[in-house]
């Protein structure tokens, strides 16, 4: 692991209005994560844990702090230029798969290579990922013919195929069982271990929080220990 973290929060705070009222998603968040990390963020409804990765993956901005992902000042950029970086530096997976149903497994990864225009052949080292995926012989699927196990090692694959620096996932076992969130789960692990991929994954479930190497627990917007 690198010294310099690859996501540097100092001060983070969101407030939302509701009409004449202010609701204080995130009151103030600190927090370092290192190259090769698998931090886990976990916390009740209303912790303010999706608030935090919306702004991490740049999807929503702050009002107050400051964010640094791969050495890019976050709030100094355009919009142009937080949609590149999305694109090239952080891979999403979400609870809900997002695969589109009329392409194949394979055609869903590929999309991913088209909106960061990687048209070039695949980098040979991403078939054996595949193959640790358990993706090798699911490739030519439509969604409605995979598990939802199987819909969310595709999702992995996708949100991996441009090699992004940054891992982040929003509840990736929530619509899986128990025997898939294990799979998927130390599929993760898998790949933070072999690959060093750096991965923010947040959960309500803290069985599922012990996979990584870290857990950050939050509370009322605020970071209130560290495992």
């Amino acid at each position: 692991m690198s010294d310099r973290p690859i996501i540097s929060i100092h001060g983070l705070r969101k407030t939302y209005r509701a009409g004449e009222v202010e609701v204080h998603a995130l009151r103030g968040v600190d927090l370092d994560v290192q190259a090769g990390e698998f931090v886990s963020i976990v916390g009740p409804s209303g912790s303010g844990k999706s608030t935090l990765f919306n702004i991490v993956g740049g999807l929503t901005p702050p009002t107050a702090g400051s964010i640094h992902l791969a050495g890019h000042d976050l709030l100094g950029l355009t919009d142009v230029q937080r949609t590149e970086l999305r694109k090239t530096t952080v891979g999403f997976v979400f609870q809900k798969y997002n695969l589109l149903p009329t392409l194949t497994a394979r055609d869903n990864i590929m999309i991913a290579r088209h909106i960061a225009d990687k048209n070039g052949p695949l980098d040979p080292k991403f078939e054996e990922i595949l193959q640790l995926l358990g993706l090798g012989k699911r490739m030519d699927h439509k969604p409605r013919a995979l598990s939802g196990g199987e819909q969310q090692r595709v999702a992995i694959a996708r949100a991996i195929v441009n090699h992004p620096a940054i891992l982040l996932a929003d509840e990736p076992t929530g619509n899986l069982d128990t025997e898939n969130s294990v799979a998927v789960l130390g599929l993760l692990r898998d790949l933070n271990q072999r690959l060093g991929q750096t991965i923010l994954m947040i959960t309500h479930n803290p069985e599922a929080a012990a996979y990584g190497h870290r857990i950050v627990r939050m509370r009322d917007g605020r970071i209130e220990a560290e495992d």
